[in-house]
């Protein structure tokens, strides 16, 4: 593994590290390659808290984990959802840095900047993406000092929050043995992948609920969630990913193209079925390709390309995440409750938040694998009431629901997808305060 290698914003020369930094200042930002595996490379892009009365010592550092897998953390969670620009390249109100650092990951290796010298080095698991990310890890808090007693959390979204919750159950265990120092407060699942199939069941009845399937779509829906419901109780995760597959056209043909992100929007398709090169090219398009829409795309390979000055010559953002994706298929559809569980066994403080208009994990299939949980609590939990959330105290629209107990919190976020800061970013932002226990 090659020491930390890292590139300062201009912004940084002109600053004495430490110093309460103005809203009005770009934040100061470091990013750089370590190398988890001989011939695997994982990029990385730090932003350090931006708040006009607090330091960065004052307020945490979140790791946030993109989806596909194969999405880009440092293009798109950075340039559309949570960093201090959006992709034209103006302020965002509801940057996250106003109350953390941020650092952003492209993993798995593949993903975005990252990049593997070597064909048969992608992660084809769960548990080989959580090694490659504890090495990165333990590079990160070796070089970085200054971040090892600052509180730290890991949000994710989507496919990250699997890969989240195996990350986030590793390094409780190496903080407990003392072989990465961090101060590891939680984590947060946002509308994340945990259980594929408590989510495939009940995309009929959500989308039947809300009169976007009749009577017969509801039945074919139906009918494609047993068959991925019985290739998943034989093992044959494969299968029901390309099944999944089937299932998500099944559904398009019956809502005409219902977004599967957002359920009020529409999907253009890009392609007929009857076109694609193999099952799993539809799947990329839709999940992951998605994220590297045209003008991001350009922004990642022109602009910052550019200005970060330390990639590559043969990397392309985004060029690998096609095979990225398809490494991981037979991984995709394993649930992960257990490793829930065994995180809320060992008191880590686990988050659960989901956008109301998400279809691809709607609410309905993420509170049908919280009641799977063998949680001891998960009574206690249950017959909470939840409370109302309002933006702001002025604010008299409900922007969402929130119920804690002990280590665990659900938070339903109002008019939201599933890309939870893009379409709800004061209610996102408002969430982070209160995870990270700078608001009640």
């Amino acid at each position: 593994m090659g020491p930390l290698r890292a590139a300062i914003g201009l912004s940084v020369l002109l600053l004495a590290a430490g110093v309460v930094l103005r809203q009005s200042q770009e934040p100061k930002e470091l990013w750089g390659y370590v190398q988890v595996r001989n011939k695997a490379h994982m990029f990385w892009w730090l932003y350090y808290a931006n708040n006009p009365t607090k330091a960065f010592t004052e307020l945490p550092l979140i790791l946030w984990l993109q989806g596909g897998p194969g999405a880009s953390g440092c293009g798109f969670g950075n340039f559309e959802e949570i960093g201090p620009l959006d992709k034209e390249m103006k302020p965002r109100n509801t940057t996250w840095l106003q109350a953390a650092s941020i650092l952003f990951v492209d993993n798995p290796v593949g993903t975005g900047f990252s990049y593997v010298d070597d064909c048969s080095l992608f992660a084809k698991n769960l548990s080989a993406v959580v090694s490659d990310m504890m090495v990165f890890l333990g590079e990160f808090f070796t070089g970085r000092t200054e971040f090892q007693t600052i509180p730290f959390y890991i949000f994710s979204e989507s496919y990250g929050g699997k890969m989240a919750a195996g990350i986030a159950l590793e390094l409780h265990e190496a903080v407990q043995k003392g072989t990465i120092k961090c101060n590891f407060m939680g984590t947060a699942l946002g509308d994340s992948w945990i259980s594929p199939l408590d989510s495939v069941l009940s995309w009929g009845p959500y989308l039947y609920s809300t009169s976007l399937l009749d009577d017969n779509g509801l039945a074919e829906v139906t009918a494609v969630a047993k068959e991925i419901m019985d290739a998943i109780n034989k093992n044959q995760y494969g299968l029901a990913t390309e099944l999944w597959g089937k299932a998500e056209d099944v559904i398009e043909e019956n809502t005409d193209n219902v977004n599967f992100y957002n359920i009020m929007n529409k999907e253009v398709p890009e392609m007929k079925s009857g076109e694609q090169e193999n099952l799993h090219l539809g799947l990329y398009q839709r999940h992951v390709r998605n994220m590297h829409k045209e003008s991001l795309d350009e922004l990642m390979n022109g602009p910052i390309r550019k200005k970060l000055k330390i990639i590559p010559d043969c990397v392309k953002w985004g060029g690998q995440s096609r095979d990225v994706f398809e490494n991981m298929v037979e991984d995709f559809m394993k649930p992960v409750i257990d490793i829930v569980d065994q995180l809320l066994a060992a008191s880590v403080n686990v988050t659960v938040y989901n956008g109301q208009l998400d279809l691809i994990v709607d609410t309905m299939g993420q509170e049908a694998w919280i009641r799977k949980l063998k949680w001891p609590n998960l009574d206690q939990f249950s017959k909470q009431r939840w409370k109302a959330l309002y933006v702001s105290p002025e604010s008299t629209e409900t922007a969402a629901f929130h119920k804690a107990y002990e280590n665990f919190a659900f938070f339903w976020i109002l008019k939201a997808g599933h890309m939870v800061p893009s379409d709800q970013g004061e209610m996102a932002l408002k969430m982070v305060r209160m995870v990270t226990q700078q608001q009640h």
